[in-house]
């Protein structure tokens, strides 16, 4: 992965850093494969509770390195057509770059700090939360090149924002700080160090049953885009698949014991 991803795990949580700091995290081949090699590899860990996901120097994400990229491809160098889709799969690869964290079973907690543009906003919206500095600077910025969202934002975005705000944020490329974000909806929350309050968060549902945190974000992320009838049923399918099973009785015991409780792994 040529090192532009790391991860670090402890109790469960994998801190998952885009380590590109020299380029403000641009998004190359290079880390266009390392986000979907890492993605895919976290979503078996039986073990993972939640992820940070975070940015390493100045920025979180500058966007793509559109100067690396092409030249790869005019270089012969074999970097992979980013619009690329094998039969299989539901989204391109450079989809896959930012949809593999909306895909993973457990919270991905996003922390944007500095530069957040493009395919890096993008990425970070495909996370569950964002925490985001007030000096953060994020923006759809496609459309100052000639193009638009086309790494899933544009599906992010439309359960986020209302329509004329998409609209005014994609056909204008305009950046808007911390606060502004929180507002629109863009983000979450403010944090003066976000990775940090990003952790924090992480560790706290970490600290939940992994049955019950796994089927909350699999249900939440299901029903906002079914009607009412198939949302009710799903809530009380999800229900049922938790009701007396082992990590569920062991949240009731150790809630009336007042101690820790120790969970078991959910299954592959």
């Amino acid at each position: 992965m040529s090192g532009r991803v790391t991860v670090v795990r402890q109790d469960g949580i994998a801190d998952v850093r885009l380590n590109r700091p020299d380029k403000l995290n641009g998004l190359d081949p290079a880390m266009f494969e390392a986000l979907v090699t890492t993605g895919r590899a976290l979503a078996g860990e039986r073990a993972l509770r939640a992820v940070v996901l975070s940015g390493e120097g100045r920025a979180f994400s500058a966007g793509l390195d559109f100067a690396s990229v092409l030249g790869a491809r005019a270089e012969g160098r074999g970097a992979r057509d980013l619009l690329a889709r094998e039969p299989d799969e539901l989204a391109n690869f450079a989809q896959q770059a930012a949809w593999v964290w909306a895909e993973l079973p457990v919270p991905v907690i996003a922390a944007v700090h500095g530069p957040c543009f493009g395919g890096g906003l993008q990425i970070a919206l495909a996370a569950d939360i964002r925490i985001v500095a007030p000096d953060a600077q994020l923006s759809v910025m496609e459309v100052r090149w000639g193009l638009v969202p086309d790494m899933t934002g544009t599906q992010t975005l439309r359960h986020l924002v209302r329509l004329d705000v998409l609209e005014e944020l994609v056909l204008t490329g305009r950046i808007v700080t911390g606060p502004e974000a929180v507002a629109l909806g863009l983000a979450t929350r403010l944090s003066a160090t976000p990775r940090a309050t990003a952790l924090e968060l992480a560790r706290e549902m970490a600290a939940k049953s992994p049955d019950a945190i796994r089927a909350g974000k699999r249900l939440l992320r299901r029903a906002v885009g079914v009607g009412l009838a198939e949302g009710l049923r799903l809530e009380e399918a999800t229900q049922r698949s938790l009701l007396g099973g082992a990590n569920q009785t062991e949240a009731v015991r150790a809630n009336l014991a007042r101690r820790a409780p120790r969970f078991e792994d959910p299954p592959a």
